[in-house]
């Protein structure tokens, strides 16, 4: 569960050269932060023996996370809403709604072993806000 700091720290450094202010900066974190615990937890089932591999990246037009585990794989549409009545009081399926409503673009990828989960920011041109 250190690495999930880390990372989130890295991503906030990310954005913080990027030049987003301190809302969005919060936004990519609290995503960042649940996609990771999400690979360590979820993904690899705590198991110290699985690593997640984390890349970020500023293409100038997006912020671009990629968070990977070495797990069994999973498909997000199979996820309960968490907004459905039915689903008010479990604990599931938050933290991916989570990462949805304060990303740009989430893609998911089955990587076989394990899931990739790819968070992208799109940063406003010159002068505008996003």
């Amino acid at each position: 569960m250190e690495s999930v700091s880390e990372v989130e720290q890295a991503a906030d450094q990310l954005a913080t050269e990027a030049g987003l202010d301190e809302d969005q900066r919060f936004h990519i974190g609290m995503a960042v932060r649940e996609a990771a615990i999400n690979a360590v937890l979820h993904g690899n089932e705590y198991d110290p023996a699985r690593q997640i591999e984390v890349a970020m990246e500023n293409t100038g037009k997006d912020l671009v996370i990629v968070i990977a585990d070495q797990g069994h794989g999973f498909n997000p549409d199979n996820v309960p809403d968490p907004l459905a009545a039915e689903n008010l009081l479990r604990g599931t399926g938050r933290g991916i709604f989570l990462i949805r409503s304060l990303m740009d673009e989430v893609h998911f990828r089955q990587l076989h072993p394990g899931t990739e989960l790819t968070l992208i920011k799109h940063l406003a041109p010159a002068g505008k806000a996003t």
